[in-house]
Parts: C-alpha cells; sequence; structure tokens
C-alpha cells in the first residue's frame, strides 16, 4: 500500500507536489495552532469554573458560620456538601435539600478528608456516577467544618468540542483552499518549466541527422520569478549554441561535399589527359619519335600537375590536423630574404609582369618555416600574374609595424567583385568561373596561402577595388628566436 502510494506520489506533477507538500504543511501547522487554542480554552474555563465555585463558597461559608445551615444562592446541578472533620473522620451533615446531594457522595466525601488533612483548600476533577464528570472544590468554613461544593463540567466540554469543530470545519477549509488556489499559483508560476518541457520535446521530435537540420524553438515563457527566468535564459542560450553547431555542422557538410567534388573534377581533368595521351602514344605515336616526345612531354605535364595538386591537398589536410602532426618545421629565416626570392622567381617565371619591390628593413628576422612563408609570397604573386591582364603593374612590400611583420602584395588589376571576397580563401574557388584550369590554376592558391599563414599564427587580409587589389600578410615578430 505504501509503495503503491509513493509510486502514485511520484508520478504527480511538480505543481500537485508542492501543493501536497504545502497542504501538509499547512496541516501541521494547523494542528499545532488548534492545539494549542483548545487548550488554552479548556484551561480558561477550567480557571473561571474554579473561581465561580470559589466565590459561591464565600458566601456559602459565611451563611453556615452565621446561621449554622447552608443558604443562599444555588446554582443548577451544583451540588453541596458539609462536614464534619473534627473527630479525624468526616461525617456528612443533613443537607436541606435532597437535591443537594448526588447518589454518590464518595469523592465529595474524599475530597473533605483530604482537605482536613492538608488544612488547605483543594480543588479536584471527579468523576461522579450516573452524573459525569464535576469540578469539586472543598475550603474550611470554621475550624472542624469543611464545605465541599461540586460544579458540572460538561458546558465546558461542550464549548471544547464546538470550539474543535469550527477549527476542523475553518481549518479544512482553509486547507482545501490552499492546496486549489496553492496548486494553481504553482502551475501558473511552473508555466515557464513546461514551456521549456514542450519545446525539448519539440526538439526531440527533429530530425538532427540531417544536415539542414535546425532549431527554431524556443523557450518563450516568461514568469516564475529570477530563479525560473535565469533557467530558462540558460536553456535558450544552450539551444543557441546547439543551433549555431548544427548550421556549423551543415556548412561543414556542405563545403565538404563541394570539396570532394571539387577535387574529383579537379583529378578527373589531369587522368583524362594522361588517358588520352597513353592512347595516343599505344597506338599512333610508336612509330613516330617527333609525336612520341610532345606526348611523353604532355604525359609528364599533366602528372606534374595532379602531383602538385595532390600535394596542396595533402598540405591542407594536414594544417587541419596540425594539432596531430604540425606540417611546419620552425627556424630563424629573414622575411626580407625571402621576398627577394620570391620576387626573382616571379620575374623569370613573368616577365610581361613589372614587379616593384619595397622593404622597410634591410633585414627582418622571424621564427618561422621558410619553405611555406616562401609558398605563400609565390602563390600570391602567381595570384595576381594570372588574374590580371598583360603588363598590369605588381608590388611587394615588407615592412615591420610595431610587433608584426607585414608583407603586402598589391596589383593594380581590374579588382575582385565584392560577392567574391569573403570566398576567394575557399578551397576550389575562382573568381571568373570560365577561366580554364590550365590558366586559372586549382582553386587552391589562396587557400593553402591562407592556411599556411594562421598556422604561423599570423592573419592574411584582402582589399579590393578597381585598380588596386591588395593581399596583406601579418606575422608576429615574437616568434622569432
Amino acid at each position: 500500500m505504501i509503495g503503491r502510494l509513493r509510486r502514485a506520489y511520484r508520478g504527480m506533477r511538480l505543481g500537485t507536489r508542492l501543493a501536497l507538500g504545502l497542504g501538509a504543511l499547512a496541516l501541521v501547522v494547523f494542528a499545532v495552532v488548534g492545539t494549542a487554542l483548545t487548550t488554552y480554552m479548556r484551561d480558561y474555563l477550567s480557571a473561571q469554573l474554579d473561581d465561580q465555585l470559589g466565590l459561591a463558597q464565600v458566601a456559602q461559608s459565611k451563611s453556615i458560620v452565621e446561621n449554622g445551615t447552608l443558604q443562599g444562592k444555588k446554582y443548577y446541578r451544583w451540588y453541596y456538601a458539609v462536614y464534619d472533620v473534627s473527630g479525624g473522620t468526616a461525617v456528612l451533615r443533613k443537607p436541606e435539600e435532597s437535591g443537594d446531594l448526588p447518589e454518590d457522595i464518595a469523592p465529595l466525601t474524599s475530597l473533605a478528608k483530604a482537605q482536613a488533612a492538608r488544612d488547605t483548600e483543594m480543588l479536584r476533577t471527579a468523576h461522579i456516577a450516573g452524573e459525569g464528570e464535576y469540578r469539586l472544590r472543598a475550603c474550611e468554613v470554621e475550624p472542624g467544618v469543611v464545605l465541599v461544593s461540586g460544579a458540572p463540567t460538561d458546558a465546558i466540554d461542550d464549548t471544547v468540542r464546538q470550539l474543535i469543530t469550527v477549527q476542523v470545519v475553518a481549518f479544512g477549509l482553509a486547507l482545501l483552499a490552499l492546496v486549489v488556489f496553492g496548486r494553481r499559483m504553482l502551475r501558473r508560476g511552473l508555466n515557464p518549466l513546461s514551456d521549456m518541457t514542450h519545446t525539448a520535446h519539440g526538439i526531440a521530435s527533429h530530425d538532427l541527422t540531417e544536415s539542414a537540420a535546425r532549431l527554431p524553438l524556443r523557450a518563450d515563457e516568461r514568469g516564475g520569478g529570477p530563479e525560473v527566468e535565469e533557467l530558462r535564459t540558460a536553456f535558450n542560450t544552450m539551444l543557441e549554441h546547439i543551433d549555431r553547431s548544427l548550421a556549423v555542422r551543415a556548412e561543414a557538410e556542405q563545403r565538404l561535399r563541394r570539396f570532394v567534388a571539387d577535387a574529383s573534377h579537379e583529378l578527373r581533368t589531369p587522368l583524362m589527359s594522361v588517358r588520352g595521351y597513353a592512347d595516343l602514344f599505344q597506338y599512333a605515336a610508336a612509330n613516330a619519335p617527333e609525336e612520341r616526345d610532345r606526348h611523353l612531354a604532355r604525359l609528364r605535364a599533366e602528372a606534374a600537375r595532379m602531383g602538385v595538386l595532390l600535394d596542396d591537398l595533402l598540405l591542407l589536410a594536414r594544417l587541419d590536423a596540425a594539432e596531430v602532426e604540425t606540417p611546419l618545421r620552425l627556424q630563424d629565416a629573414d622575411l626580407v630574404e625571402l621576398a627577394g626570392e620570391a620576387a626573382a622567381a616571379f620575374r623569370a617565371s613573368h616577365p610581361d609582369r613589372p614587379l616593384t619591390v619595397t622593404s622597410g628593413p634591410a633585414a627582418l628576422k622571424l621564427r618561422l618555416d621558410p619553405h611555406r612563408i616562401r609558398q605563400v609570397l609565390d602563390n600570391l604573386l602567381t595570384n595576381a600574374a594570372v588574374h590580371t591582364p598583360a603588363g598590369t603593374p605588381v608590388s611587394l612590400t615588407v615592412a615591420e609595424e610595431g610587433s608584426a611583420a607585414v608583407v603586402r602584395v598589391e596589383d593594380s588589376g581590374p579588382g575582385i567583385p565584392p560577392a567574391d571576397r569573403e570566398r576567394v580563401f575557399d578551397r576550389f574557388y575562382r573568381v571568373d568561373k570560365a577561366r580554364s584550369r590550365d590558366r586559372g590554376g586549382s582553386g587552391l592558391g589562396l587557400a593553402v596561402a591562407g592556411s599556411l599563414v594562421h598556422a604561423h599564427g599570423g592573419t592574411i587580409e584582402l582589399s579590393s577595388e578597381p585598380g588596386a587589389t591588395v593581399f596583406t600578410v601579418t606575422l608576429p615578430v615574437s616568434a622569432a628566436g
């Protein structure tokens, strides 16, 4: 039975359980208050009856002393007995009226003997057979004479019972009102928690395995006090974090699909070329040495192009997993010297592009991977040559600004459209979609440059407008050894 009650209680809603707990606490309070009030009322009425007995005996004692008999006012259902106790025993005098004594006078006689033995007034509550509970009082009228008076206590009992009845009814109604209205108030106060529960169920019904999964639900119900409001804020903040994480995951999955598709397409082109030239070499070029050499050269070129693409992909993968295996080999190197080497290589491979090199300091030592930083400079310069018309001026600037080394690669080409500026560092992204891969590259140059700069703890930024496109690389000088 107790087990079932416990399970039923645990299955109740929080508002109902709190209301029942509040009702149980109120019931204990009501019981304590009712008991104290009833006890006080009974003691008060008993004291009033004792005073009434005392006042009546004062007048009756005077009558006994003066007249030798019990005269004066008598109360309904009261009993009076006069005892002579001079001989050591209590001898009852004949009453004036038969109704002055009950049939059972033993309690009165016992109290008279006790008073004579102690020689002091005595009060006692006794049960008189056939009459009920009586309050008895014994006092000495004169030496050797004792008056015992008895008053019924049923009026006190009736008053106390009525008081208890009123208390039970009043406290019961108050308890019922407290539970009912308290439950409503608690439900209203717990509405924000219920709203969070519905929101959580709504989230649980969403299929979060989909790449486009989002969490548009929020707990909007306000109220419930500061604590519930803090919980609601924390709950919504958690949902915001989850929503952003889902968005990042969806974007990452989309980028991964696009990356795989672009990588497959980029690799498919040189592979098809290799296969085509291999077929030509097998069937047509075996007896023509000049054709064979030309086809072999194309085979080597396509294989080299595919190797460069795979190297870039491998480098990007290693940079993404830098916490596991870093692809950098750091050492002290002169950034100005690296810029000069990159400029010389650019002039040799692009003689139609005027290049200006400006260096503030004569030397700028940094702690870096010279091979990878040289790759960054080569990629930026090549990007300027590939995406600008022939004869477009290009400038390379190396400077020290505060605690950072800054490299700027600027060209005077047509610029990059605003819609493409945020994506130029994405992998396989090309500003000019119509540009051929032979001339436009694989779309990994800027992605590799950005990842390498970030791996060195630096930043790379782009600013572009018609006639001026600037890539700014910032590396921390504090990294120098």
